[in-house]
């Protein structure tokens, strides 16, 4: 990729990372999915007037409102409810592996020796950093992977539907999640409402960040980044995320800087360093 789309990649990083603490905050004051149900809520209410979505993009903006709406972030913030944000942000960037795994079988892209070798390495990474911070119990650990394959099928449903527009995606996909969502709290949550009649600064700031920030700034530049590059090229960028949420933990609300996270972070440095370099000799064909 040019030196700034590679930029604007980082960008959305950093976006991420911020809102991994935000929402940890938020779902304190109220409930996770009718939280992420009114993420969605503003987020389709400031682009769906300005978009337009055709009877063929339909069926596959449907698709990821279920695995990017309601699988990966219904239930990212329903695991942040009882997951410390550093160790949820570790276990999520298994999408990231996953996803260029399966660009490789379903989309037959190449994979090098040495960005194999960078996936071994950052998967490594994550395992030590996920040994520093207090494991989620077993329910939100569950949560965070099933969220993380919903990430990783939502790229690749995003990489092979040409043709629309990224706001246009944001906003109907965010639409048709919040019945999904709404339902969901209905189900498993209760006292909503009185949440939300008490809920004060951080659970409010979490909503309108998430939806802005999140979805409408850092989303709609990743699905312009990924209908211009190879899902190899742009995916692995996201292995950024747990490294920068580590350090935006400790310098925002004074997390510990363990060693282990030190090293963890900088095992994933060097594992995401050589995912993104081009492909030299490459694996034999699966096809």
């Amino acid at each position: 990729m040019p030196l700034r789309d590679k930029l604007l990649a980082v960008a959305v990083i950093c976006l991420w990372a911020l809102n991994m603490i935000v929402i940890k905050l938020g779902v304190a004051e109220l409930p996770p999915m009718l939280t992420t149900a009114l993420r969605f809520t503003l987020v389709s209410a400031l682009l769906v007037p300005f978009t337009r979505l055709s009877r063929r993009q339909l069926p596959g903006v449907l698709l990821v409102s279920v695995t990017f709406g309601t699988i990966h972030f219904g239930l990212l913030f329903a695991a942040l409810e009882h997951a410390e944000a550093g160790t949820s942000a570790v276990v999520i960037q298994l999408g990231a592996p996953i996803a260029t795994l399966l660009a490789c079988l379903w989309l037959h892209e190449p994979l090098g020796l040495v960005r194999l070798a960078g996936l071994v390495i950052s998967v490594a990474g994550i395992v030590i950093l996920a040994a520093g911070p207090t494991l989620p119990p077993p329910l939100s650990l569950v949560l965070l992977v099933v969220s993380a394959s919903g990430w990783a099928v939502t790229n690749l449903i995003v990489k092979q539907m040409p043709g629309i527009r990224p706001m246009t995606m944001m906003g109907w996909s965010s639409l048709f999640s919040v019945p999904q969502l709404l339902l969901a709290s209905w189900i498993f949550e209760a006292d909503r409402w009185g949440m939300v009649a008490t809920a004060g600064w951080n659970g409010w700031f979490s909503v309108l960040y998430s939806a802005v920030g999140s979805s409408i700034i850092a989303y709609g530049i990743w699905y312009w980044l990924l209908q211009r590059h190879s899902i190899n090229a742009v995916v692995p960028y996201s292995m950024l995320n747990p490294l920068l949420t580590v350090l935006f933990g400790i310098v925002l609300i004074g997390d510990d800087p363990s060693p282990v996270k030190i090293i963890g972070a900088l095992v994933m440095v060097v594992g995401v360093a050589l995912i993104l370099r081009k492909p030299t000799t490459t694996l034999p064909d699966t096809a």
